[in-house]
């Protein structure tokens, strides 16, 4: 189900992480399970899928727990990037009563999250079938949850575009708009890009993807909320010379059309803003 990736360390997890508990314990810990479960009190959770889709947090569940208490003991059925069906235990916990409280709703916050994007992405990915298209998303995150939602992406069988305004040069119709035209915002990019680093522009309309292919300068163009039709005119004028992304608009019903169009990437913001969250629930 899920692109061949290594799992990021845990310990570029861990901040992302800590943050969600400090934000949930607050001042003052767990009042409650203080007032109302005795410390050794030990028990067994599990972590349940309530509905069909495809696990991603599992990894992050994990740490969470351990991260409350490193005394439990944890163990994973289902890891991230495979499917589940309702019913399915994804993860067990033994140990301490009051630790497996503590960390159960930010575990499920995030796994039910993450595991929603990964069912969509999985989803998207079905309809490319047949195609060389690849699924990516894009930066449209939750603030401060990129790493993990982008991870979730890779989870559901999808790709990750860049991470940030760091890792690469796309040029939007502002910067364009800003510095004067098509052939000035290249000529500028180029100017300065390092060998390392790819320039990708985006275009909406034909006559702009005409002078980019003239100026010779972008590795990549984006084809933006374009029809089907005028992609496929658009994948024939590039013919090869760069690599193609069609962007906006991009709907779960309208993906195999758009793969059709034998465009390399067809990236969705949908994928982290508008994804559903799967049920699960840990169950004493």
């Amino acid at each position: 189900m899920s692109t061949v990736y290594t799992p990021l360390p845990d310990i570029i997890l861990e901040p992302v992480i800590r943050n969600a508990i400090a934000e949930d314990l607050g001042q003052y810990g767990d009042i409650t399970t203080r007032a109302v479960i005795s410390a050794d009190t030990t028990y067994s959770a599990q972590l349940n899928a309530r509905e069909s889709g495809v696990v991603s947090g599992m990894q992050i569940a994990a740490i969470t727990f351990r991260l409350i208490d490193p005394s439990l003991a944890i163990t994973t059925h289902i890891r991230d990037g495979m499917p589940c069906k309702s019913g399915d235990a994804l993860m067990t916990i033994k140990g301490s009563a009051a630790s497996i409280l503590m960390g159960e709703r930010v575990a499920l916050n995030f796994a039910g999250r993450l595991s929603g994007i990964a069912t969509m992405a999985a989803a998207f990915v079905t309809e490319t079938r047949g195609t060389g298209a690849r699924i990516t998303c894009t930066r449209k995150t939750t603030p401060g949850l990129r790493i993990v939602e982008k991870q979730a992406v890779l989870h559901g069988g999808g790709f990750n575009h860049r991470f940030g305004l760091s890792d690469a040069i796309l040029i939007k119709d502002n910067h364009i708009a800003a510095a004067g035209g098509i052939s000035a915002v290249l000529k500028r990019a180029k100017a300065v890009a390092s060998h390392m680093v790819r320039i990708e522009i985006e275009v909406d309309r034909l006559e702009q993807l005409e002078e980019v292919l003239a100026e010779n300068v972008a590795d990549a163009v984006l084809l933006d909320n374009m029809d089907t039709k005028t992609l496929k005119r658009a994948v024939a004028m590039v013919n090869g010379a760069l690599i193609t992304e069609a962007s906006g608009n991009m709907r779960l019903d309208r993906i195999a059309e758009v793969a059709s169009t034998g465009v390399e990437y067809i990236s969705s913001g949908a994928l982290t803003h508008s994804a559903r969250t799967l049920d699960l629930g840990l169950d004493f």
